[in-house]
């Protein structure tokens, strides 16, 4: 960080920080009979996913018409759920090996500026993150969530215009590093032309993420990941 510039770092959630374990199905499962009074039989993918592209892959695998069932009736739901639920999140899933210790590191830097890039939405992203702690090292009101963009890559201006304006800093792509763990995370980069250090600790492998500036296996060696993402926003 020679430059003197301040680093803006997206982190992903879901496989990336933390993981629910089947409780994650099982609390949207919830919402969605909540939302539309039927039991969920099967959930649309959401690896890497927006929040309401999950819901309306879903719907459509029940027959169901998306009008008649609208977005922000089960957003609704998805949250006092996830609220409820809040305590045993933390003890049904855990953080991912090393993401505490990054996310601290980090925190310690005085030109890095730490926040979200997530499919989740904004109330659920601060509780599935609280449950474990990790809330406390994030900027969560500079994030990029569900409802902010259509497309994933559209989060990362989002959360550069609401960082620049918190730290009267202009963000650009260059000095914008994705942290993520799937290989929509690396083409959400990409499209943005910010940097992007992805982890193998999701659904894909090494050779999915290939696209990413730099592959770690996992989070676990703190020296590692700092370097990663010191290293490519000077590349």
């Amino acid at each position: 960080m020679s430059d003197g510039r301040k680093r803006l770092i997206l982190w992903d959630i879901d496989s990336t920080l933390v993981t629910a374990g089947p409780l994650g199905r099982a609390l949207y499962g919830a919402a969605f009979e909540l939302a539309t009074g039927l039991p969920m039989r099967v959930q649309g993918t959401t690896y890497g996913r927006l929040d309401p592209d999950i819901y309306l892959d879903t719907l459509l695998a029940h027959d169901l018409e998306p009008a008649a069932h609208p977005f922000p009736r089960f957003a609704d739901a998805l949250v006092a759920v996830y609220m409820a639920h809040a305590a045993e999140l933390g003890e049904r899933g855990r953080a991912l090996p090393g993401a505490a210790a990054a996310l601290a590191a980090l925190a310690g830097e005085p030109l890095a500026v730490q926040t979200v890039l997530t499919g989740n939405l904004r109330a659920v992203a601060r509780v599935k993150l609280a449950a474990f702690g990790l809330d406390r090292h994030l900027d969560l009101g500079i994030g990029a969530y569900a409802l902010d963009a259509g497309v994933r890559a559209g989060l990362v201006p989002v959360a550069q215009a609401r960082a620049g304006a918190r730290h009267a800093t202009a963000f650009d792509a260059a000095s914008t590093v994705i942290v993520g763990d799937s290989h929509l995370d690396v083409a959400a980069a990409r499209s943005a032309g910010a940097r992007v250090v992805a982890v193998a600790t999701g659904r894909d492998g090494p050779e999915a993420l290939a696209g990413a500036d730099v592959v770690l296996d996992h989070l676990a060696d703190t020296a590692a990941v700092l370097r990663a993402i010191w290293d490519v926003s000077h590349a």
